[in-house]
């Protein structure tokens, strides 16, 4: 089991203290969430939870992913810089390939594009995209990405996007591509894990059995558009808590069923906000009592 840790509540100014303690003790990727922009009243639509209510409010800090991650590049050495996720409809596949290359670059082939079509309507009523047709939009952009990032010359014009010939440059030091990982628990979603991604990000499973289900639905997608090779399955680590806390039985359990990556973070520490001494104390007892333990 690899083991992610969320960067969703940590400060700007901790960073140089947080994230070298993340890579000492053990975690393999960081992932940060993100939003473009939310309305001043939140709907009640969040498919994760039974209320609808988002984990997030319109006053929740909101940044550019690709910014953050270089950043993080560059107080790091071997953490994998991920998203969870990047709303990819939202964007020109040109502007997307263009940010996450940048972040390979810089970090020396360390970034996975984790990306998801999103929930929120809002932020495509702001840009005046058509939030119906996001999911295709989504395959049809992860297509064109691929194609920047590995052929010569590119001619793009799908019904979705239409531009070229262009070259595009310089492509990722990741061979044979920066990995795209999929996130979403919807039918469609599960469904285009398994048909292009090189993963499929779990969220808001209630247990393993539901768990399990979503991750069939995937599995049977990826066999029958023939695709072959490594694929990350990237769990929440509430899937291995009991009452709250993470054991290593639950992340052999979570192992069983299919999981090759687990995410956790510390959250609040103590019930105030998360501070750079609270994220790293929780990170040293996390290594002690999990990731070091077989």
């Amino acid at each position: 089991m690899k083991f992610g840790v969320s960067l969703a509540g940590l400060r700007f100014r901790d960073y140089p203290t947080v994230l070298p303690a993340y890579e000492a003790c053990g975690f393999e990727s960081a992932w940060l969430p993100e939003h473009l922009v939310f309305p001043a009243d939140m709907p009640a639509r969040y498919p994760y939870t039974a209320s609808g209510e988002p984990p997030v409010t319109p006053d929740t800090p909101t940044y550019d992913p690709w910014v953050v991650l270089g950043h993080a590049a560059a107080l790091t050495s071997r953490i994998r810089l991920a998203t969870n996720v990047y709303i990819l409809p939202l964007r020109h596949p040109l502007q997307t390939a263009r940010s996450v290359v940048t972040v390979d670059r810089v970090s020396g082939g360390r970034v996975t594009l984790g990306v998801g079509v999103g929930w929120l309507a809002d932020e495509f009523d702001y840009l005046g995209l058509d939030f119906a047709s996001r999911g295709r939009q989504a395959d049809a952009a992860i297509d064109a990405i691929r194609r920047l990032w590995s052929e010569d010359v590119i001619t793009v014009d799908d019904g979705h996007f239409r531009f070229g010939p262009v070259k595009f440059q310089p492509k990722p030091l990741q061979k044979p591509s920066v990995p795209i990982e999929i996130g979403g628990t919807a039918p469609a979603a599960l469904r285009r894990a398994g048909r292009l991604g090189d993963g499929w990000i779990e969220i808001g499973s209630a247990g393993l059995d539901e768990f399990s289900a979503r991750l069939s639905v995937v599995r049977d997608a990826r066999q029958a558009a023939g695709r072959t090779g490594a694929f990350e399955v990237t769990a929440s680590g509430t899937l291995a808590a009991t009452d709250g806390t993470v054991t290593v039985d639950g992340v052999h359990r979570l192992a069983d069923a299919g999981a090759t990556r687990m995410v956790v973070g510390p959250g609040s520490v103590d019930g105030g906000p998360l501070t750079a001494d609270g994220a790293v104390d929780w990170a040293k007892r996390f290594a002690d009592e999990i990731v070091g333990r077989p």
